[in-house]
């Protein structure tokens, strides 16, 4: 059985309110895309490693690799105008029965998470890490809101692992704006998605207070 995982990296960290995009910021003197490649080579030293970047990025993380002395095999393409073209250009490179499409700026997913996410998607096809929702939800609709039950949902992370036909077949669609996610995409063929548990640590660094977060994790 071959693994494969797309690793998306294209943001551009506005949200971060600093010059460097947030996927090269350090967390524990180690850029965080690297801690994000190290635990899926931790997970599995044969997995195919495909890292999806803006290409104007491409050279600064070969610099990168270069002073951290990074050498973990992986291999580069290009990212697309939105995550789901970014998704498909690294589909174009995977090679792995099972593939995993995960965010960059998630360096904190568990090797457990991993495991049973790829073991999931090899029996039913495709699977999600999520967690509970803690926090009192309210649905807002024109000028009112109401609270709804926190029990009927859960929070989505990466990685989203599915079966390699599957997750092909779907990235051949059209791009839609309800694709959110890998899952989105695959539902819109009309397949169910497994659910995981989660782990909390697995957060996505997008603002300060998340790098705060960080190096607490760190």
């Amino acid at each position: 059985m071959k693994y494969s995982v797309v690793i998306v990296a294209g943001g551009q960290g506005l949200r971060m309110g600093s010059s460097l995009p947030k996927q090269y910021i350090p967390i524990g003197n180690v850029p965080i895309l690297m801690r994000t490649i190290e635990a899926f080579y931790q997970f599995h030293s044969s997995i195919q490693i495909i890292l999806v970047l803006p290409s104007s990025h491409q050279a600064y993380w070969s610099e990168l690799c270069i002073q951290y002395k990074f050498i973990i095999p992986h291999e580069i393409t290009s990212g697309g105008d939105t995550r789901f073209h970014s998704v498909k250009n690294g589909l174009q490179l995977a090679l792995g029965d099972i593939i995993a499409v995960h965010d960059g700026v998630r360096p904190f997913v568990s090797k457990k998470v991993i495991t049973e996410c790829f073991d999931q998607a090899q029996k039913h096809g495709a699977a999600i890490p999520t967690i509970d929702v803690y926090e009192t939800l309210r649905h807002i609709n024109d000028n009112s809101s109401i609270t709804v039950n926190r029990d009927e949902y859960r929070l989505v992370q990466t990685p989203q692992v599915f079966q390699s036909g599957l997750l092909k077949k779907a990235y051949e669609q059209a791009y839609n704006n309800i694709f959110t996610d890998d899952a989105s995409v695959v539902e819109a063929l009309g397949y169910s998605i497994h659910l995981v548990e989660g782990n909390r640590e697995n957060i996505k660094i997008t603002t300060p207070f998340d790098l705060t977060i960080s190096q607490a994790l760190i």
